[in-house]
């Protein structure tokens, strides 16, 4: 079988699809323009979020039979499309999960403690120690809303931290594990200290961080999103750091996003919600990197890659 590589990943994919025998080719600059014209010779497609795959790209691809998307989603696919036309989708939660839950927690410590602020501080030549004076977790309530691989890692990692409870809130009716109780929405709203995100980019999460959802928090909070940037409506997010609803947030994405991560600086250079979160010092950013680690860059290839292997090797 035939796989096309959009975008560059481990080199552990390549060797394992290579070794049971599947033919490879790289188009890792090749311009998705260009790969329209070539796409119906292929079985497979590789790719994590260079371009996405609609339905006109799923069009020419007359004989793919999969689609290997290396990350936790697969929302930059049109899966209707690909489910109508029979192509198998495969990513791969499990990849980076742990990376993501620690990630999480590393963000909620930094706030807690003013780390950055800190490190700031210090450079600038100050030594303030009372305005840096931080927080514990221990007694306060997590909510986790979303309880999938990426909330249990997150939940996994407080224990531990002698946290009062840690309470998660899903669309499925999921059982209770030694790391989380599952509670309503109301619930979670009227008891968490912070709040973390874990859900993908569905029809119901868009925008699902209102500010008729931050209103309803019960007690100031701390927000955390290492899901989907377009969770958190940014304006009603600024507002509620400004009244101090939002204590602090701790953001690897954001809802300006593209598949250009670069180009957020220039597409949103007059975004005056933007620029606040680029100089408030109660909010800590990092660009889309919570599953990005040395560990998961491998685990993700080979878990893609044995599921491939599983499914297709005859």
């Amino acid at each position: 079988m035939k796989v096309l590589h959009v975008d560059e990943n481990h080199p552990q994919l390549l060797k394992m699809l290579s070794k049971a025998g599947f033919e490879n080719t790289i188009a890792y600059k090749v311009s998705k323009k260009v790969i329209l014209e070539t796409i119906n010779l292929y079985d497979g497609l590789i790719i994590r979020s260079r371009f996405p795959i609609d339905k006109d790209f799923l069009d020419h691809a007359v004989n793919l039979k999969f689609i290997g998307r290396v990350g936790a989603g697969v929302e930059n696919i049109n899966q209707e499309a690909a489910k109508e036309k029979g192509i198998k989708l495969f990513s791969a939660p499990l990849g980076n999960s742990n990376a993501v839950g620690e990630h999480a927690l590393g963000m909620l410590l930094s706030l807690f403690n003013k780390l950055n602020q800190g490190d700031k501080s210090i450079r600038e030549g100050n030594w303030l120690r009372e305005e840096h004076r931080g927080l514990e977790l221990e007694g306060k309530t997590v909510g986790v809303i979303g309880y999938g691989t990426m909330g249990k890692s997150f939940a996994k990692k407080l224990q531990g931290f002698d946290v009062r409870k840690v309470v998660f809130h899903d669309i499925l009716n999921l059982e209770n594990d030694e790391y989380a109780s599952q509670v309503s929405l109301k619930e979670l709203q009227n008891t968490s200290d912070v709040l973390s995100l874990h859900t993908p980019q569905t029809e119901r999460t868009i925008g699902m961080i209102d500010q008729k959802f931050i209103n309803q928090m019960k007690k100031n909070f701390w927000l955390i999103n290492t899901a989907r940037g377009s969770a958190i409506i940014t304006k009603d997010l600024v507002n509620g750091l400004k009244s101090r609803k939002i204590s602090g947030a701790g953001l690897d994405v954001l809802e300006y996003e593209s598949s250009s991560f670069e180009n957020i600086f220039q597409t949103q250079k007059n975004n005056t919600d933007f620029s606040y979160l680029l100089n408030s010092e109660n909010v800590i950013l990092s660009p889309h990197v919570g599953g990005w680690t040395m560990e998961s860059h491998e685990k993700l290839a080979k878990i893609i890659s044995e599921k491939i292997i599983t499914n297709f090797k005859k």
